[in-house]
């Protein structure tokens, strides 16, 4: 007799090819490369320091983080009741942020493959169809910090679509109920809503009747939602803690001006997404959806209505997300607050609507080697724009990029504990005593290495911090319209800025930029209670900005080069 034959299934070789994509974060561990802007700079910091200084479930308005701008209000912060928060209570920043990356991406690929096989690739001869739209789902580049909230999205639909066939299963509501623990509200709630209130109308009109069920389950994600978002909810709308300062938001300045940069940014959202809800080149899928339409037997009416609705909602979504800041900027004048809501972030949906576009166009094709061309095209596109997964594999090869430094380089710990180290043998101070602001370098770097700065970069924080801040660098405003704009229409970047640097928040050390003038308060600056300013470029005349120079800091493996300035008294 033979020995049964082994196999493995098509997802199991869609896993394994997910771990053989995940290995260089394993090798090289500290020496990985992190997704630096609006991840490392920021997002990062902010469940460390919540677990560290134990006020991630803290929610009594007086409680705040006194390494942030000299005590931010915990309730301006991400809340507490949440996967990612548990983690970095568990493990450190890096091993955090990298087992939840290997966790969500696995997540993703059994949520793809469950919601295909249940709803859209169900024949008994799709399974490696299914499989390998996981594996490109599950490999495209996002942001791993914000947990499920753009690659989790299988799950919340192939829930609410059982539940739309009848009353479902306790593990639909179960996963329902879940999502809200590892996912974002502002970036997907309201907008996860709204995409099931037009599924509910679409089975009203065409067959009058409402999906209970999926009303239930809507009822459940946003309850649950407004039980983690408690700081958020608490001190917006019940304690009113803080007026925020996203109420100076304007959005009209600060995107494509006129309507041709709105057409063109509209573009931009179609064919390439937007980087926080996973950007990558939607050619693939607009490549599958033209052959299925334009095949020569046409395809059946019940099979084409669903992709050409599709593809109008990905084409509404794109213009809406365009045109939206030119929309708002004139309503702005009369009601302020609308600027605060940032009503774009229904692209979070668009790539997993992309998908579901793509799935539909390849089950309609009956040649299996243009699908699995189409299927392999696909992952190497989202593999091919995975920054930080090139990043790691340029340095497992000995080649990494000079102006993308590794996790070890840019948070440089031995370097600013060497900081630490002058001023404490200089004044015997710890950290805490003290308040000091970087320019050049992200704070949260500083924040990160135990520093307490004053200055950050934040989604949520007073109105009044950020007018007391501004006198620090009302000079080097006025010498730059750019950087003007950029704080008084936006602000979430609260930084020292240099007209010099422009917008150049991580200076290195091979770059060695000096600052002839830097307009600075120093005077405005001790008010604030700050003592230090940790530059990554050297002021070339700090007398005339009211500072003493404290010291210089470099090591051969660090990205940075350091100089300390002391306010003068």
């Amino acid at each position: 007799m033979h020995a049964p034959r082994r196999f493995v299934s098509p997802l199991g070789w869609a896993g394994l090819a997910l771990l053989l994509f995940l290995l260089p974060f394993a090798l090289l561990r500290e020496q990985s490369y992190v997704t630096l802007d609006d991840n490392l700079d920021v997002e990062l910091t902010i469940p460390y320091l919540l677990t560290r200084h134990h006020v991630a479930l803290d929610y009594r308005p007086t409680t705040v983080v006194e390494p942030i701008m000299n005590g931010l209000p915990r309730n301006a912060l991400r809340p507490g009741l949440s996967v990612t928060m548990l983690l970095f209570g568990l493990l450190e920043p890096l091993p955090a942020y990298l087992v939840q990356q290997v966790l969500v991406r696995l997540l993703a690929l059994l949520g793809m493959y469950a919601l295909l096989r249940r709803h859209l690739l169900t024949g008994p001869t799709e399974r490696s169809l299914a499989a390998g739209l996981s594996l490109a789902w599950a490999v495209l580049p996002f942001y791993s910090i914000y947990g499920l909230t753009v690659l989790g999205q299988p799950w919340l639909l192939y829930a609410f679509l059982n539940l739309r066939r009848g009353a479902g299963r306790w593990t639909d509501w179960l996963l329902i109920a879940a999502f809200p623990f590892w996912s974002m509200f502002v970036f997907v709630g309201p907008f996860v809503a709204v995409g099931l209130g037009l599924l509910l109308l679409h089975d009203w009109v065409a067959h009058r009747r409402w999906s209970w069920p999926v009303v239930g389950g809507v009822v459940l994600l946003l309850a649950l939602y407004l039980v983690v978002e408690y700081p958020l909810v608490y001190s917006l709308l019940v304690a009113k803690q803080f007026v925020p300062h996203r109420l100076e938001f304007n959005l009209g300045q600060l995107g494509p001006q006129g309507w041709g940069g709105a057409l063109k940014s509209a573009g931009q959202y179609f064919f390439m997404g937007q980087y926080h809800a996973s950007r990558f080149f939607r050619g693939v899928i607009l490549l599958a959806l033209a052959v299925a339409l334009l095949r020569r037997s046409p395809i059946a009416p019940e099979r084409r209505r669903p992709l050409l609705v599709l593809l109008a909602a990905l084409a509404a979504v794109a213009v809406f997300c365009g045109v939206y800041p030119r929309l708002i900027e004139p309503l702005q004048r009369t009601v302020p607050a609308l600027g605060a809501f940032n009503l774009t972030r229904f692209h979070f949906l668009t790539a997993l609507l992309g998908f579901i576009v793509l799935a539909l166009s390849l089950q309609v094709l009956r040649d299996a080697r243009v699908v699995m061309v189409l299927v392999m095209m696909q992952i190497v596109v989202g593999v091919g724009m995975n920054t930080e997964w090139l990043l790691n594999v340029r340095q497992l090869a000995g080649r990494p990029k000079r102006t993308e430094p590794n996790y070890q380089q840019f948070v440089a710990a031995p370097l600013f504990a060497r900081v630490q180290d002058t001023i404490r043998q200089t004044t015997g101070q710890s950290p805490r005593t003290y308040r000091l602001a970087c320019l050049g370098l992200p704070p949260a770097i500083a924040q990160l290495n135990g520093f307490y700065t004053l200055d950050s970069y934040q989604n949520n924080y007073p109105l009044a911090y950020k007018h007391a801040f501004r006198p620090l660098i009302a000079g080097e405003l006025t010498k730059s319209p750019a950087l003007r704009t950029y704080f008084d229409d936006w602000g979430n970047r609260c930084y020292l800025f240099s007209a010099e640097l422009g917008k150049n928040f991580r200076v290195g050390a091979f770059q060695q930029r000096v600052v002839q003038d830097f307009a600075f308060d120093a005077e405005a600056f001790r008010r604030l209670g700050g003592r230090y300013v940790l530059a990554a470029a050297r002021l070339a005349q700090p007398a005339r900005a009211g500072l003493t120079p404290r010291g210089e800091f470099s090591a051969r493996n660090a990205y940075w080069h350091l100089y300390l300035y002391e306010v003068q008294p």
